[in-house]
């Protein structure tokens, strides 16, 4: 019985293309990479840490969110506003406020107590996702943890 090479060659591209499934998402093995060594470290510091998220502006006006987690729990969040004023060229706290476990996310500004399992869920069910007309990257340099710049 002969057999058809063209007909194996057929089956192993099939093979290729079935065993090989697009990720949704953009630079996917960076993700991953990243995503594991946050469920290191999660492991190494019993899911307890503290983050800051910062905001600026070109008029000079920052912001700083520091939020605190126990346990895989939000249990405190710390906002500072500060502003150049025009008039003393000084840099001016406008707004400061403190949050514990008892009043967390009681203040409308600043941003949300996000665990960072939260984060990698959302990079990966939203910020990631390829889309149309749209460049998104991944960036990894917090200890290889993820890196976000929310524009």
């Amino acid at each position: 019985m002969k057999r058809n090479p063209y007909l194996i060659i057929l089956l192993l591209v099939g093979t290729l293309f079935t065993a090989c499934k697009k990720s949704d998402i953009v630079q996917v093995k960076d993700f991953d990479r990243s995503y594991q060594t946050w469920l290191n470290f999660k492991s190494t510091s019993d899911n307890s840490y503290r983050y800051k998220i910062s905001t600026s502006s070109w008029v000079g006006s920052s912001t700083e969110t520091i939020i605190t987690i126990k346990n895989g729990q939000a249990i405190a969040r710390s906002y500072v506003a500060k502003r150049i004023d025009r008039t003393t060229n000084q840099v001016v706290v406008y707004d400061q406020w403190t949050e514990d476990k008892s009043n967390l996310n009681s203040h409308q500004s600043g941003a949300s107590a996000l665990t960072l399992d939260r984060f990698y869920e959302k990079a990966k069910t939203d910020w990631l996702l390829k889309r149309k007309n749209a460049k998104t990257s991944f960036e990894a340099n917090n200890n290889g943890m993820i890196f976000l710049w929310l524009c």
